[in-house]
């Protein structure tokens, strides 16, 4: 395994790393979910992913069994806070009060004394950055969190909560997890990658597969028993169309060019970028893990002539910083 600092932190993070949305707690069942995250333990992922959000909960109880074995001081834990979880108006979004509540509930559930990455899901326009920035600060004072981060945030949002936490001289955002991969480009490559480079937060991206489309899985047919096909999850099924079809097809003879799998070449892909810290990749089984560990052998693999070709079936979307 291959490890990155996150961004300007001495925090190093493996290249691969696991995260349990849509899979601990809920596709999968207990057992698999702990012998999926040894199995990542042992080819040297160290950061694992989680959510109060995931299944109701449940993700972080599932991971908090699972590394009951493990020595703490080489994991890095995450979770989240935003989504509602909590009974009624002040029970979701990011204000003080929810944040540290959250927080509390989080610790408890995984039966740790502390997160090493503590995510705003989302930004929350009905509460003031600084109150956000405030809250973030103090849970890092009490030791109940190493470093802390937003996901899904925009440049503009990710700029003014650093401006806020330089002028009160609190602890500012040290890491992004936005939505990246292949298909989902514009956001990371023309807003965060030059703002990363400015402010200094690492990057852990998370859906490299596309929910499944760049996994090659429907390249002939569309099977049933997959997330894109649960009802639960119907807010994915545009994915699903002919232009993403297509060019998942043309990557695949990319791949197979390159000794790769499709899966390897799309998560390998986006460690081209020294923005990235890593790239968080989900299994429901163990021999997921050991095909995406793989993937840190890719970048070697792009040269010029390699990536001109993966733009050319993307359509061209301008490099980062063009």
């Amino acid at each position: 395994m291959n490890y990155r600092r996150m961004g300007a932190s001495g925090l190093k993070l493996s290249e691969i790393s696991l995260g349990a949305w849509v899979t601990f707690g809920e596709q999968i069942d207990d057992k698999t979910a702990s012998a999926i995250l040894h199995a990542a333990y042992d080819h040297g992922i160290n950061f694992f992913d989680n959510a109060d959000i995931y299944a109701r909960g449940r993700a972080e109880i599932v991971m908090g069994e699972a590394i009951r074995d493990l020595p703490r001081p080489s994991l890095v834990l995450s979770s989240k806070v935003f989504w509602p979880t909590m009974e009624g108006p002040n029970g979701k979004g990011l204000s003080r009060k929810h944040i540290l509540e959250s927080c509390h509930a989080s610790l408890k559930r995984m039966g740790v004394e502390y997160l090493d990455l503590y995510f705003c899901h989302r930004y929350d326009p009905e509460t003031p950055v600084e109150e956000v920035v405030r809250a973030m600060d103090d849970l890092v004072h009490q030791g109940k969190v190493l470093y802390w981060g937003t996901s899904e945030w925009r440049g503009g949002q990710l700029a003014h909560a650093c401006g806020v936490a330089g002028e009160g001289g609190w602890y500012p955002p040290a890491v992004e997890q936005p939505h990246y991969n292949m298909l989902v480009r514009t956001i990371v490559e023309d807003e965060l990658v030059p703002l990363a480079d400015e402010l200094r937060f690492g990057m852990v991206t998370w859906s490299p597969l596309r929910s499944g489309l760049l996994s090659g899985k429907y390249n002939d047919s569309t099977p049933g028993n997959v997330r894109l096909s649960l009802e639960r999850y119907n807010w994915l099924h545009g994915i699903l169309n002919d232009r993403d079809l297509g060019i998942t097809r043309k990557l695949a003879g990319v791949a197979a060019d390159l000794g790769v799998t499709l899966p390897q070449l799309a998560i390998g892909w986006l460690l081209r970028l020294p923005q990235v810290s890593s790239v968080i990749t989900g299994a429901t089984r163990v021999e997921h893990v050991h095909e995406n560990v793989k993937a840190i052998e890719v970048p070697a693999r792009l040269t010029p002539e390699v990536l001109e070709r993966i733009e050319s079936i993307l359509g061209n979307h301008p490099p980062p910083g063009d």
